[in-house]
């Protein structure tokens, strides 16, 4: 992969540890021959801001988009951008197709109307398919549950339309879910470490307060979804669609138990009717075996090191 690749959404989770990835700070990466360019809505982190030629670019402005893929032109795009929270959208039903289908209808325009001749990595969503407590394969039946959902899937739709109507290059993941160091505490794992946290240091009573704990996950780590993505931009099929995934479906009641084993005091959990989703899909786990075949990817971080990893990094925001 080598080249200018462009990266949207790259000072956010997925986006900015696929950044960290790709320029070798991970150590499982050759940074090869090529430059970066990070897209974000405002000033990078200082932590990320070496790794990046960095620009501001709003994906909903298409006339700023346009004149930005022009300067950059790209020989590859991770398309990392958009609002990724499940439970947020219902309270917000038009953010989420403003953010995911808007802006990346302005991505996949801009190059079209550029000229530019590169590959596009959509980050999809296996939150698209109907429920199922057997793993999922991209030919399951699909029923999106949310406007999050709905979001991702005509995201989708967009991108296959680019690959045949305009002969872009596009590839389309279905990433299941996956947490680690950076995901905001809107998310459910995140949440649970960044209370233990805080109860640790004094900060909050010793009450952990959960939503439905019944529901199943495939939960992988966002270093291994970041890896995903970036064989896929080497050796996936254009107009293939790829899950990303375990294999393994938890109860969130399992991760909630792994993360209070490792707290260092006694913590008492409470439900908290606000924590629950107006609609929440009982069980949602991952088949990648196409992914595997195509990459040889396999999940490298185990469930146990992504929860030290993860309950670490918010001791260390508390």
């Amino acid at each position: 992969m080598n080249g200018t690749v462009l990266i949207t959404g790259a000072s956010g989770f997925a986006g900015s540890h696929l950044l960290e990835h790709l320029a070798g700070r991970t150590g499982d990466q050759e940074p090869g021959n090529r430059e970066l360019v990070a897209w974000s809505r405002s000033t990078p982190p200082a932590l990320f801001a070496p790794l990046a030629r960095w620009q501001q670019v709003d994906l909903a402005d298409r006339n700023q988009v346009q004149r930005a893929l022009r300067d950059v032109r790209p020989s590859a795009v991770f398309h990392c951008a958009g609002l990724p929270h499940v439970a947020q959208s219902w309270s917000d039903t038009a953010a989420p197709y403003a953010a995911n289908v808007f802006g990346t209808h302005h991505l996949l325009d801009g190059l079209r109307r550029a000229g530019v001749s590169c590959r596009v990595l959509i980050a999809g969503s296996g939150a698209i398919y109907a429920p199922s407590h057997q793993p999922i394969a991209e030919s399951d039946p699909i029923a999106p549950g949310s406007p999050y959902a709905h979001s991702k899937l005509a995201q989708e739709q967009l991108a296959i339309r680019s690959l045949r109507e305009d002969r872009l290059d596009v590839i389309v993941s279905r990433a299941f879910n996956h947490t680690g160091p950076r995901q905001t505490p809107a998310f459910v794992a995140p949440s649970f470490a960044r209370q233990i946290a805080l109860i640790e240091q004094g900060r909050a009573e010793p009450v952990m307060r959960v939503g439905n704990l019944d529901t199943e996950r495939d939960l992988s780590d966002v270093r291994d979804i970041v890896r995903a993505y970036a064989l896929l931009m080497e050796h996936g099929e254009p107009g293939v669609i790829y899950n990303i995934a375990s294999g393994i479906g938890r109860p969130i009641r399992a991760v909630l138990d792994a993360l209070l084993a490792r707290a260092r005091l006694p913590i008492r959990v409470e439900t908290d009717q606000a924590l629950l989703r107006p609609k929440d899909l009982s069980a949602l786990v991952g088949d990648a075996m196409r992914l595997r075949e195509a990459t040889g990817w396999e999940p490298t971080i185990s469930f146990e090191r992504m929860l030290d990893d993860l309950l670490e990094y918010w001791r260390a925001q508390a």
